[in-house]
């Protein structure tokens, strides 16, 4: 690790702050035009929308499955090994419900069907904004505890909305549905992101020595955390990737974005900041 160098006195810290807050910009644009279209900062799958999923087991192809339900609202088709296939139909009334049930079995008797009323999606939708409020507010209160200051605090927890944010934006682009697993997958880049960024908060505000001594080794320590996640999840990536299963792959996906986002954020804007806030009073090169 001491091959990597973080030198701290290489650019302004408002420079070092430009691009986060700027990339920040940019999904917090995206993610409310989603809102407005959708009613959510992601769009929803079937958990949320409600709807329909159907799994088969077949030896038909994915043009016969599509030929099969063109009368109906098939918005996906994913497959899996061995001849089966993940169908997501949108919402249906009870009467079409009953319709289509019988429809299918008539073509495929032993598909599994799985219905998500839209009411029970506006339940799950409420739910999972409480989720996400209640661990902003937790996450709040320890930094505010742990460091009694209000700039430090506030750094840290915008840096958590921020990887949200961004990450929320990101899988708007790429097409990845929010669900109970990638809302799930949230939460938890809220946990990774308060671990990097009280490393560094806590390494220079609570420490002696000097201030680019103090950021490099933060650096050296939080870089290697998050390098050894990375890497476990990105294994599970690709074994969901070939595996094709997609509950897996849609949170390991929105852990890797959130986790460059991470990097991103807290060696960028926080520690800009953080050198703002410490340059008020204490020289670069000085002690605190």
């Amino acid at each position: 690790m001491k091959k990597f160098k973080y030198d701290i006195n290489r650019y302004d810290p408002k420079k070092m702050m430009a691009v986060p807050a700027a990339l920040f910009a940019v999904a917090a644009i995206i993610v409310v035009i989603t809102f407005i279209l959708t009613g959510l900062p992601v769009t929803p799958g079937i958990d949320f929308a409600g709807g329909t999923a159907v799994t088969l087991q077949t030896d038909d192809s994915k043009e016969e499955i599509e030929a099969y339900f063109a009368g109906y609202d098939l918005q996906s088709i994913e497959e899996g090994i061995s001849g089966s296939y993940y169908l997501k139909f949108g919402p249906m009334s009870n009467e079409e419900m009953m319709e289509f049930n019988d429809y299918i079995l008539a073509g495929y008797p032993d598909a599994g069907i799985d219905q998500i009323g839209a009411n029970f999606g506006e339940t799950l939708q409420s739910q999972a904004y409480l989720a996400l409020l209640f661990a902003f507010l937790g996450m709040a209160v320890v930094v505010f505890i742990a460091f009694r200051k209000l700039l430090p605090a506030l750094t840290v927890v915008f840096a958590g909305i921020a990887d949200i944010t961004i990450t929320a934006a990101v899988m708007n682009l790429f097409g990845i549905e929010l669900s109970l697993a990638t809302t799930a997958a949230l939460l938890m880049l809220i946990g990774y992101s308060v671990d990097s960024n009280i490393l560094l908060t806590t390494k220079v505000l609570k420490r002696q020595g000097k201030l680019e001594e103090k950021m490099e080794g933060a650096f050296h320590t939080g870089f290697v955390m998050t390098s050894t996640t990375f890497c476990a999840i990105l294994a599970m990536f690709f074994v969901s990737l070939i595996g094709n299963v997609p509950t897996l792959y849609s949170i390991a996906a929105v852990l890797l974005i959130g986790l460059i986002c991470d990097l991103i954020f807290t060696w960028g804007f926080n520690a800009g900041m953080i050198r703002l806030y410490i340059g008020k009073t204490v020289p670069a090169g000085g002690r605190k």
